[in-house]
């Protein structure tokens, strides 16, 4: 899930029905709303946050340090005019990219993975792939396994992701459902996430010759990787 923050409500909406197109759930939010909702949004909601885009409002530099105290996800500014003295306060004030508008949301998908790698460098190779067999791209491609696309429905595809992410930690469907379909649905019932972890893990399965996700009743899933 992302959060889009601005004043101006043709950019927050823009942003969040591209978001969607993509299959990528998001909210947008004003200044003061997003101020708020920093303060009091729980540790739970945070695990949700894959992302946070921030567009042009007041006091915008002063805002990458108040999320890093809550949040270790991405942090990216959107820029309306190319000016090297903005972009260098931007970096100055712990923002991890600044992106010149307009952008499609596939960049800044990308973006968000780039950064992402850096910040936990430990882990990332192991979200990227199993053994080479199974490759995630966490920008809006379909996965590969052996070199070959698999062909996934965006939930399926944004739910794989989350878990080769998160590999060796057990995810329950409550995190996994804030993460796919945003905190705040409350027009989808949470038991769509098991219909849609079943479908995908029968796909893995024909593809690769086993499960890599491991599921276990009432705790959660677990993307466990390669056969040993």
């Amino acid at each position: 899930m992302y959060i889009v923050v601005d004043d101006r409500q043709i950019v927050t909406s823009g942003y969040v029905a591209s978001f969607k197109r993509e299959g990528v759930s998001s909210i947008g939010l004003y200044s003061n709303e997003f101020s708020e909702w920093l303060e009091t949004a729980s540790d739970t909601d945070m695990q949700a946050i894959q992302g946070f885009v921030l567009g042009s409002f007041d006091q915008r530099a002063s805002y990458a340090e108040s999320i890093r105290r809550h949040s270790k996800a991405p942090i990216i500014a959107l820029s309306d005019v190319r000016s090297l003295e903005e972009t260098l306060e931007l970096f100055t004030a712990k923002f991890d990219d600044v992106v010149r508008k307009p952008v499609h949301v596939r960049e800044i998908l990308a973006r968000s993975e780039a950064v992402w790698r850096r910040l936990n460098s430990s882990a990332s190779k192991a979200s990227h792939n199993d053994n080479d067999r199974l490759k995630v791209f966490f920008d809006g491609r379909d996965p590969e396994i052996d070199g070959v696309p698999l062909s996934l429905p965006r939930r399926e595809r944004h739910i794989l992701e989350y878990l080769v992410r998160k590999k060796g930690h057990r995810l329950t469907k409550k995190q996994i459902f804030d993460t796919v379909y945003g905190l705040y649905s409350d027009d989808v019932e949470d038991s769509v996430v098991e219909g849609h972890i079943s479908k995908l893990r029968k796909k893995l399965r024909q593809r690769l010759g086993y499960d890599p996700i491991d599921a276990k009743r009432y705790i959660g899933y677990s993307y466990t990787g390669a056969v040993s």
